[in-house]
């Protein structure tokens, strides 16, 4: 398995060594670098490729939130400070996380797994970049970061008050965004996801098992309510034998 290369950034030598040292346990890391001073760190940056920083804000010399706007956009940053309200800075920075002091090495590990699968994702993007054209995906805000959705990976939507929870092909958790399953119809393609409840929209290709009024996805049971179930039947129809 490749490893993410990583440098950590702080101001705070107890800070940098702990989050040094969760960097080096962890499986999927590799620590490139460990910086008190981010101007050096800059230097680093400029002679050498990496994949994540973990950034201290609050420094004396430039904040972190400063020197993450002179970044290359493909470099990927998780922040971390003792103050609480950097968050949406953070977010306006598109950073894949935002971790507050003191931080354990379990939020440590969720937030660098974050990085990971968005990493791969993005890999796998780039390499059937050139079969895709704008119909494949969309873009949306999420987790303090855009990410590009392909049709093809999305299960289902499920509507959650004023967001959305997608669920794709290969992930534990859904991405939440904030939308309507109404507002999204009018976005994504009507011949591959059909409404089958007012909290459910599902994609058609991925359909494989229907079960009493019923479609399964894994685990998970989507109800197909009486007001879309003739819709859903004639779908059905076109595909028997």
């Amino acid at each position: 398995m490749k490893k993410l290369r990583c440098i950590t950034i702080d101001d705070e030598p107890l800070a940098l060594d702990l989050i040094a040292g969760y960097i080096e346990k962890t499986p999927f890391l590799e620590l490139s670098g460990k910086f008190e001073n981010p101007l050096e760190a800059l230097e680093f940056l400029n002679n050498n490729s990496i994949d994540l920083i973990f950034l201290d804000i609050q420094m004396p010399d430039i904040k972190g939130t400063e020197l993450a706007h002179s970044l290359e956009k493909d470099i990927k940053i998780i922040f971390t400070t003792a103050y609480k309200d950097y968050a949406f800075e953070g977010f306006e920075l598109d950073a894949m996380d935002y971790l507050q002091k003191p931080i354990s090495y379990v939020r440590f590990l969720k937030s660098s797994q974050k990085a990971l699968n968005r990493i791969n994702s993005e890999n796998r993007s780039n390499e059937n970049h050139e079969n895709q054209n704008s119909d494949d995906y969309f873009f949306i805000k999420a987790d303090y970061q855009v990410r590009k959705i392909l049709f093809a990976e999305i299960l289902y939507f499920e509507a959650l008050k004023d967001y959305v929870k997608i669920y794709i092909k290969g992930e534990n958790s859904p991405i939440v965004f904030h939308s309507t399953l109404k507002s999204l119809l009018t976005k994504i393609p009507a011949k591959l996801f059909m409404r089958v409840h007012r909290s459910y929209i599902i994609n058609l290709n991925n359909v494989e098992t229907i079960e009493r009024n019923h479609v399964i996805f894994g685990k998970n049971r989507i109800p197909i309510s009486e007001q879309y179930r003739e819709s859903f039947g004639e779908f059905l129809k076109k595909g028997f034998l």
